[in-house]
């Protein structure tokens, strides 16, 4: 059998270009026993994805990608065949051999740092492309940092970076919804109207527009209690002279990082932790796999409920992948950047538990 699949063509020279990948044709591993052939049907798109394109990977992480190696990435699928125990042909699965059409995946394997490891989901109650997103690694995260992570507090004032991306737009709602004051920022003023308008956040504002800790000294003249960090950097800096004292941060992501030809400058301000006795805790959500049951029983009521959406940027085909990565690494999606594959159901049409609100927007 053979199957499309993107594989890293050159290390990018600065910013990542679709040049940078190729879509070819493969040969798929015959299945061995313990293992299951599966026909992806939605890939996930994943700003992670790009610090393993250099050289090297930051440390402590997963191996930079190889010249030539099929990229890795969270997906779901169907299975096609089995030789493990416990699944079988027509089971609907996520695991972590994305980025091409056919995968033979290991029953046993860990997967991608702790998550992706070969799990059934139930696709009549969800969408399965729900699993990637709301109730997925993406909806852990943005749970997990704030109830396990950040430790939310009554009365608490939040501020959430990149608050139209996947896990911050999560993050923003879940902490508004559970009675939090909630801050969102964005990159551009389309941005900010659907966090404003919208998903009814307190205060929203675009970062580009002026100095970040003037403009949330503005907003939260008496401080902030969590800072809830997808960007890093002068994000950061800006929390931790806005943090009130005993404030926290949860460090989910860096995204203003990820795609630079150096790393941008850190904090010049960290004496701040001292002097305020923050506590600064970084974490993956492949941390708390022991713990999805909580979280997609509190996500899931929510999303049955209309109350808890998640905006979906959808590509169409394996051959869109690369684009569908620049254009996330961009600021170009809106919600969950996902690419439906062969077979998958219509991305264009939201799942029946979806509100009138959630944006599909198919590319």
């Amino acid at each position: 059998m053979i199957g499309q699949a993107v594989i890293l063509a050159a290390r990018p020279k600065g910013h990542v270009s679709t040049s940078d990948f190729d879509v070819v044709m493969t040969t798929v591993p015959a299945l061995q026993p313990g293992h299951v052939l599966v026909r992806n049907t939605w890939l996930s798109i994943d700003p992670s994805v790009r610090l393993r394109l250099g050289d090297a990977s930051p440390r402590g992480y997963l191996p930079a990608f190889e010249a030539g190696q099929i990229l890795e990435g969270l997906c779901v699928g169907e299975i096609v065949e089995s030789r493990a125990a416990g699944f079988a042909p027509g089971d609907t699965v996520m695991h972590a051999h994305g980025y091409r059409e056919y995968a033979v995946v290991d029953a046993d394997s860990g997967g991608l740092a702790g998550a992706g490891r070969l799990t059934r989901v139930n696709p009549s109650e969800h969408h399965p492309k729900d699993y990637l997103g709301l109730l997925g690694n993406t909806g852990m995260a943005a749970w997990a940092g704030l109830v396990l992570v950040a430790q939310l507090r009554e009365g608490d004032v939040v501020w959430v970076s990149a608050a139209a991306g996947a896990v911050g737009s999560i993050a923003a709602r879940l902490a508004r919804l559970r009675g939090h004051t909630v801050i969102g920022s964005a990159g551009s003023p389309e941005k900010v109207a659907r966090l404003r308008d919208e998903f009814h956040l307190s205060a929203a504002f675009d970062y580009h527009t002026g100095d970040l800790t003037d403009t949330l000294e503005a907003i939260a003249p008496e401080g902030i209690d969590v800072y809830f960090d997808n960007v890093g950097g002068d994000h950061l800096e800006a929390a931790l002279n806005v943090l009130r004292p005993g404030g926290r941060v949860a460090m989910c992501g860096a995204i203003a990082d990820y795609d630079r030809d150096s790393p941008a400058a850190g904090p010049s301000n960290l004496f701040q932790v001292v002097s305020k006795s923050l506590t600064l805790r970084g974490f993956r959500s492949g941390e708390f796999t022991h713990r999805f049951g909580e979280m997609r029983d509190e996500l899931g009521a929510r999303l049955a409920a209309g109350d808890l959406t998640l905006d979906e940027t959808v590509y169409t085909g394996i051959e869109s992948a690369p684009a569908a990565l620049v254009d996330l690494l961009n600021g170009r999606s809106l919600g969950k950047t996902l690419c439906r594959l062969t077979g998958a159901p219509d991305a264009g049409h939201p799942s029946p538990r979806r509100d009138q609100h959630a944006r599909a927007t198919v590319r």
